[in-house]
């Protein structure tokens, strides 16, 4: 049974963190990125990774995401990612008939993740996308803890369920927000199915990223 560790886990933080293992870690970047939104914050990186490893040893960090590859913004950003620790799976955005955009990543994530399970004991997934699941749940079968982070309200319950360890990433907001002397103020592009929004009062949009919106997961 997934159990809250913020809250209610019969272990304490000591215990969980001696149980981790080799850590690795996979971050879905579309649903960081709107998760943030919802949070009013921006993400510091480098906060995330150490926040997220707890003092555990890393095996390795991965961040998906779509790509423009004709913005320059974008793709310093995504330099500075792989110079600091985070190994970078990009995949260009497709335009659709519709005229929505579309880079859907799951599939890279749960090959991953399988792929490497014999070289960590604990898998960290943030994500809320219930379309993860089945691959956590096999992942731990194979005798991997798997830790869930995304935000509450954008999370599917079936990948909550399968879970040995969920975090509401607004009970971590503080520890992983940039200060305003802080550089990259860029969000990456979703990775998800995508439609045009009008731009929302308060949000600043990078420049040459439209604002874009997911479609809505189950």
């Amino acid at each position: 049974m997934m159990l809250n560790f913020e809250s209610d886990s019969i272990f304490t933080p000591e215990q969980v963190l001696e149980n981790r293992g080799r850590v690795a870690i996979f971050i879905d970047g579309s649903n960081l990125f709107y998760a943030a939104l919802q949070l009013g914050i921006e993400i510091d990186y480098t906060k995330l990774l150490c926040r997220l490893t707890a003092g555990s040893r890393l095996l390795r960090s991965f961040f998906y995401t779509g790509v423009d590859r004709t913005n320059e913004k974008q793709q310093g950003f995504l330099l500075w990612m792989r110079r600091n620790g985070y190994r970078v799976i990009a995949k260009d955005l497709v335009q659709l008939p519709d005229g929505s955009k579309k880079a859907n990543l799951d599939v890279e994530i749960a090959v991953d993740m399988m792929a490497l399970v014999d070289s960590y004991d604990t898998a960290v997934l943030v994500s809320g996308d219930g379309d993860l699941a089945y691959a956590a749940n096999a992942v731990s079968y194979r005798g991997s803890r798997v830790e869930v982070v995304s935000l509450r309200t954008m999370t599917s319950d079936s990948l909550i369920n399968v879970s040995d360890r969920y975090i509401d990433l607004e009970s971590i907001k503080d520890d992983i927000q940039k200060t305003p002397r802080q550089d990259y103020l860029y969000r990456p592009i979703p990775t998800m199915e995508i439609i045009e929004q009008p731009p929302q009062e308060g949000i600043i949009t990078p420049d040459g990223i439209p604002n874009i919106m997911p479609t809505s997961q189950e």
